[in-house]
């Protein structure tokens, strides 16, 4: 029997993107050639997140070599990197007047080093450029190599996040190819090669986990030494996509932030519409992360 998705409460409404900020980015986008997560990935904060001046700029292409359920990303046999990409991006950060960029990936698991090496040129030349403004990356598990994880902790970001997205016993069903163990090492490696750079998760709601399955998952992620976390709703992209199976309540999320502060995490960003660099400046303040240059 086919699962009836439930109805989409009030609270998940999101505004319609505007203003002079959100136009400036937009275009900018497009004059550019730049890829931004934050359409390609449909996520839900692109108006807010636009209009005060931030973005997540995506690199090494717009096609993935994994096809999670859960992703609005492309699936196909991606381009080669573009070698001129580090600056270019390092020139929007600039122009943009951006303090904390983020930058994020697809999967790259064609390349040898996951795509390291990118992500290192593309840090180095943003602090080249612009060295006031925090870099913080979203990187992929690099399928477990340690040496490419070395090669990015080597250009000096300053906060490294990687997503667990959901449950372990949800992995099969929802993020083909990936491994809730290795994920949970490439964030206990991060720790152990560059202790004084942070790192940070994210997971999403409503996959059809359990309470007890999400606290177990905090406590793994506090035993790594990774103390930011993000929780979201997970919205299902098309009908092709992994289905809702509940949407969690405003007041649940509140719940598991309270939760994971007594568990020991600095900082968490709970609620249905967060995701990974939501209010990122914001929450690298919060936690109290020196800006100071």
């Amino acid at each position: 029997m086919s699962h009836q998705p439930p109805r989409k409460p009030d609270w998940l409404k999101v505004r319609f993107p505007a203003g002079p900020r959100y136009a400036q980015i937009d275009r900018y986008h497009r004059d550019k050639g730049l890829h931004s997560v934050c359409r390609s990935a449909a996520c839900p904060n692109q108006g807010e997140c636009w209009s005060r001046g931030t973005a997540t700029f995506m690199i090494l292409g717009a096609e993935c070599t994994r096809g999670c359920r859960f992703c609005n990303v492309e699936q196909q046999t991606p381009h080669a990197p573009d070698p001129e990409e580090p600056v270019k991006i390092a020139e929007a950060v600039a122009e943009l007047g951006l303090r904390h960029a983020v930058i994020t990936s697809v999967t790259r698991d064609d390349l040898a080093d996951g795509g390291a090496a990118h992500f290192a040129a593309v840090t180095r030349a943003i602090k080249h450029q612009l060295p006031a403004c925090r870099v913080e990356l979203l990187i992929p598990d690099l399928q477990g190599n340690r040496e490419a994880l070395a090669t990015i902790l080597e250009a000096r970001p300053d906060i490294i996040g990687h997503n667990l997205e959901t449950v372990p016993r949800l992995y099969e069903q929802v993020r083909q190819g990936a491994d809730y163990q290795r994920s949970l090492q490439l964030l206990q490696n991060s720790a152990a090669i560059a202790a004084e750079i942070p790192t940070k998760s994210g997971l999403m709601l409503g996959l059809g986990e359990t309470g007890a399955e999400i606290e177990e998952v905090m406590q793994d992620l506090i035993a790594v030494n990774c103390k930011r976390l993000t929780i979201g709703q997970y919205l299902q992209p098309t009908r092709d996509h992994q289905p809702v199976i509940r949407y969690a309540p405003p007041e649940e999320f509140d719940s598991l932030k309270q939760l994971g502060l007594e568990l020991g995490f600095d900082h968490i960003e709970a609620g249905p519409l967060v995701r990974s660099s939501y209010h990122a400046e914001e929450q690298s303040k919060e936690a109290g992360d020196d800006h100071s240059v």
